[in-house]
């Protein structure tokens, strides 16, 4: 295929979404302009130790970031906006339309890292079309979900109408009385709309997926029995839960308490925009708790995913200063587990539930419904835009196989849907849709401290997998061992008498050292020779250490030289890797 024939074409680039839940982001390219819809995060799997969030790989957009006319927000989840201060560190982004609520949650992120004045931040309403350089304009339809203010946009282009679902269910009877507005959707599957790209989320699930209202009987029940105190986790960001939730509490008389700093700030935005309604008198310090009656007390709380640093895990690890289970609680968990997080939550559940506490939790109960349209709803989707072409987004490879299914059931052909990996470049015209080439699609890890490269990745699981060994040694300037070297293992498992090792080490680096010292004190470059001489040290002792330990521990070895009176310093010394230095 020719460049002439590729710039025609409108470019779809998902750089995150797919094979996955989370880190939703996606860019449309038409010939010399880009326009980007959402910029979530993901959560780190076990083997990612020590990080705490998951980018895209944002290579094609850093590079072509001359390009960029704009961003389309959706809604306010993390895993739509979490990415925005990462990605404003390491390119411009001229303007991004967003909803109410997600603005007042940009702004708040963006000025907590001093990025407030690197962007525009606009908000939009329903049925509100912005343009984005000379050949994209969005119109916003609203939609339900289980945030707040979340829409489906219609992307006009010159090649047709790209409808983007964003997440969505189709909710007859949401709790802010702000209904999908299917008649616009209608209006475009009338006038015809060229691709659809819809959430996949729940394609596995029959029927529809319930209204959120539906949960408010089940909770109203179990705030009814609750004889002591209530606890209660969600997703911060699930505002017509919280909202709900707030409605239970004035409705039985408790004042609620609110632990942690997401749920808080969500709660606050949410109120000023009017999502959720109640009187100031019902919230109470956290401080209060010990002069309210249990039987009067509520607690909501982030945690709901049983993440490190939220409010019901540090509770239920007993690490919450001001709070302790007590026999009687009540603790409902009003969510279900992300796929990666099961293990995490049922390990809280069974701490709370063996300190005392009555746990209610579980997709029986009602407690919960998801904020994600099952099959009815993708085919009323599908029904009301009538596609032309078809790619499924926001899934698991399964789901959208699901779904592309779903869509054939309506009579969308086979040829006219593509199921695409991140990083796939979906070339789209009037008449066909296939993947024309790829950009890079990796991940980005990233901790307190900023990205976390590659090979810092491998020196963690290498030190969770087999620890570390630490050797420091100190040579005179004739080339001998000063005193013994100090080795010390960490982590490390070994059937090996650790003297008879201790001494294996020891001669592995005189017999180096007495075979290349000669070679070093001769040399006309000596911090050449001095390189060479410690590779070979390293070489050496990885291979000992591999040989007697059965195990590949990360070897730490720092060598000081009495040859000169400069500084000394030390570097790591990595298996696979041959890296170092040592000064003299």
């Amino acid at each position: 295929m020719t460049q002439n024939e590729t710039q025609s074409k409108l470019k779809v680039i998902p750089l995150g979404g797919l094979h996955e839940i989370g880190k939703n982001t996606c860019i449309f390219e038409y010939e010399d302009e880009i326009i980007l819809v959402d910029a979530g995060l993901g959560f780190p799997s076990e083997e990612m130790h020590g990080v705490n969030i998951v980018l895209p790989d944002m290579t094609y957009l850093r590079e072509n970031s001359h390009k960029i006319k704009g961003m389309i927000v959706t809604h306010g989840h993390e895993d739509h906006i979490g990415g925005l201060p990462y990605h404003l560190k390491q390119f411009d982004i001229p303007i991004i339309y967003a909803p109410r609520l997600a603005t007042a949650l940009l702004r708040d992120k963006l000025a907590e890292v001093g990025l407030a004045e690197r962007t525009i931040l606009e908000t939009v309403s329903p049925r509100q079309t912005v343009r984005l350089g000379r050949y994209f304009s969005v119109e916003y339809i609203r939609n339900t979900h289980s945030m707040a203010d979340s829409f489906t946009v219609a992307i006009t282009t010159p090649i047709g109408v790209i409808i983007h679902t964003g997440d969505f269910k189709i909710d007859h009877t949401p709790v802010d009385k702000e209904y999908f507005d299917l008649q616009k959707l209608s209006e475009y599957g009338e006038k015809g709309v060229l691709c659809l790209l819809s959430d996949s989320t729940n394609s596995e699930v029959p029927g529809f997926t319930p209204s959120e209202f539906s949960v408010y009987p089940h909770l109203d029940r179990v705030f009814a029995q609750a004889p002591g105190r209530l606890m209660l986790t969600t997703f911060a960001s699930s505002v017509h839960r919280i909202n709900l939730v707030l409605q239970l509490a004035e409705k039985h008389n408790r004042k609620v308490v609110v632990v942690g700093r997401s749920m808080l700030n969500v709660i606050a935005h949410a109120r000023n925009l009017g999502y959720i309604k109640c009187p100031d008198s019902i919230f109470e310090p956290i401080k209060a708790l010990k002069s309210l009656p249990d039987e009067k007390i509520l607690i909501l709380t982030t945690g709901s995913q049983g993440e490190p640093l939220a409010g019901m895990t540090r509770i239920a690890k007993g690490m919450h200063p001001q709070i302790r289970i007590q026999q009687g609680d009540t603790i409902i968990f009003s969510a279900n587990p992300i796929p990666g997080n099961t293990i995490a939550v049922v390990n809280i559940i069974d701490q709370l539930m063996m300190q005392g506490a009555n746990v209610v939790y579980g997709r029986d109960k009602g407690i919960h419904v998801s904020g994600h349209g099952a099959q009815e709803d993708q085919k009323l989707m599908l029904a009301l835009t009538k596609p032309k072409f078809f790619m499924p987004v926001h899934g698991e490879h399964r789901m959208l196989v699901k779904h592309s299914q779903t869509a054939q059931s309506l009579g969308v052909p086979q040829d006219n849907i593509v199921i695409v990996r991140n990083g796939d470049i979906v070339g789209l015209s009037q008449d066909s849709i296939e993947v024309i080439g790829q950009v890079p699609s990796g991940i980005e890890l990233v901790d307190q401290a900023g990205i976390v490269q590659e090979h810092v990745m491998q020196d963690r699981r290498q030190l969770a997998d087999d620890g570390v060994v630490t050797i420091a040694a100190t040579v005179s300037g004739e080339g001998k061992l000063i005193t013994q070297p100090e080795i010390h293992l960490r982590g490390v498992v070994t059937s090996v008498e650790r003297s008879l090792l201790n001494q294996l080490i020891i001669r592995s680096i005189e017999r180096t050292l007495t075979e290349k010292w000669e070679e070093y004190s001769q040399s006309s470059n000596p911090e050449a020779q001095l390189l060479q001489l410690r590779e070979e040290i390293e070489t050496n002792l990885q291979r000992l250490i591999k040989r007697e330990l059965q195990s590949q521990p990360l070897v730490i070895f720092l060598l000081q030289t009495a040859v000169t009176e400069s500084s000394t310093s030390s570097r790591v010394y990595r298996r696979r890797r041959p890296t170092a230095s040592i000064a003299s």
